[in-house]
């Protein structure tokens, strides 16, 4: 604000600077002579100080113009009878008279009207000639250098105002278009959540009451491989209803609580017991001092473990899953290898790839880089995400 202020004060002591000279330069040019006496010194000093005073606060508008149009009638008064009547402020009466029309309320700004209006057919009436013995050329006099500027300065300020307005109109639309959006995107996200919750959710924990009440009819002596694989699914169901309920917090847009905080690395090791439990050997191998992640990247870093290893139990073949953690300097770099079915798909070579679209898409959002595919031995697959911690 205080620039503008700045700019607006600089631009009027310009225009008041302009007008000084200009009616000083035409007064000392084509009025009369310095010498003959103190009534010339006196216009040609109080056209000088009008003309200033153009560079004062806007609020003293019409005192200004006031001031204008009694040194049109002093002009009058002491030049006339002797010299010819000369004005001393030809150009700063036309600034007046615009800035008191733009920039003064109704009531102040007719005032300041009146009151140059009235100096000017004054002080033709009293400098006499051709103008002062015809009332239409008083009146179209005034009209040019009072009424028309100051017209002009009402019509600026009025375009102004209506500019104003249209902006503000467009920025009120463009806020409720947005407010629409949003709740919009609200209704959308708690209808999802409500179809997770009533659809998904039931399936999700009807195949764990299942698991589980097919493990309790397990006789004791029972099958361990089977017992430990119904295990694993009641794991799984109940790790599945937690992590649909923080999406479906994050749909409602509540906040988690501590007890159902977003899982992180810390959680890594869970992950790989229910890798195990289904009867696949899994490692996690850490590198370097591990950093303070951000909790958006320690999530990130989970899911893509996450997905990599539901990969690799879909796909793979029976071997060792490495989950690798380096901690490097400038970025941490998450490896998962598992052994992929000879001759066989592989990592879901024939399936849309979801899975790597979402891990492309979570390591994209850190600006780091990632790379999938067969090692060189044909024999293993292997998923790397490089983040680089700057960005986090």
């Amino acid at each position: 604000m205080r620039d503008i202020s700045g700019s607006l004060a600089r631009q009027a002591m310009l225009v008041a600077a302009l007008c000084l000279v200009a009616d000083a330069s035409m007064f000392l040019i084509r009025g009369p002579s310095l010498s003959q006496g103190w009534p010339v010194w006196v216009v040609l000093l109080g056209g000088i100080v009008v003309n200033t005073a153009l560079a004062g606060p806007a609020r003293y508008a019409g005192w200004v113009s006031l001031a204008h149009a009694v040194m049109l009638i002093t002009a009058a008064v002491l030049l006339c009878p002797c010299t010819g009547f000369v004005l001393g402020n030809n150009s700063g009466i036309l600034v007046a008279g615009f800035r008191s029309g733009a920039w003064l309320r109704t009531t102040p700004a007719i005032l300041a009207l009146l009151a140059m209006v009235t100096g000017s057919i004054t002080s033709d009436a009293i400098g006499g000639g051709r103008t002062g013995h015809n009332l239409l050329l008083m009146l179209l006099g005034a009209s040019v250098t009072s009424l028309l500027p100051w017209l002009v300065g009402r019509y600026t300020t009025a375009r102004r105002a209506y500019i104003a307005d249209l902006e503000l109109e467009a920025e009120q639309r463009r806020l409720h278009e947005a407010e629409a959006v949003r709740r919009a995107v609200t209704e959308e996200r708690t209808t999802i959540a409500r179809d997770l919750h009533d659809v998904i959710s039931h399936h999700v924990s009807a195949i764990g009451v299942h698991a589980g009440a097919a493990r309790l009819g397990l006789p004791d002596d029972g099958d361990a491989p089977v017992r430990r694989s119904l295990t694993a699914v009641e794991t799984a169901s109940r790790s599945a209803m937690v992590d649909l309920r923080r999406l479906l917090d994050l749909l409602h847009g509540t906040e988690s609580t501590g007890a159902q905080r977003q899982p992180g690395l810390d959680n890594v090791d869970e992950l790989l017991e229910g890798i195990r439990a289904a009867g696949r050997p899994a490692r996690l191998t850490t590198h370097g001092t591990p950093h303070e992640l951000s909790g958006s990247l320690d999530v990130a870093l989970y899911r893509i473990v996450q997905e990599s290893l539901t990969n690799a139990l879909r796909h793979g073949d029976s071997g060792t899953v490495e989950v690798e953690l380096d901690y490097r300097e400038t970025e941490i770099v998450l490896s998962v290898t598992n052994e992929s079915i000879p001759g066989g798909r592989g990592s879901a070579a024939e399936f849309p790839h979801r899975g790597l679209a979402g891990i492309r898409q979570r390591v994209a959002l850190f600006g780091g880089r990632v790379d999938h595919g067969h090692l060189p031995d044909g024999q293993h697959w292997r998923v790397r995400a490089i983040f680089p911690l700057e960005s986090t």
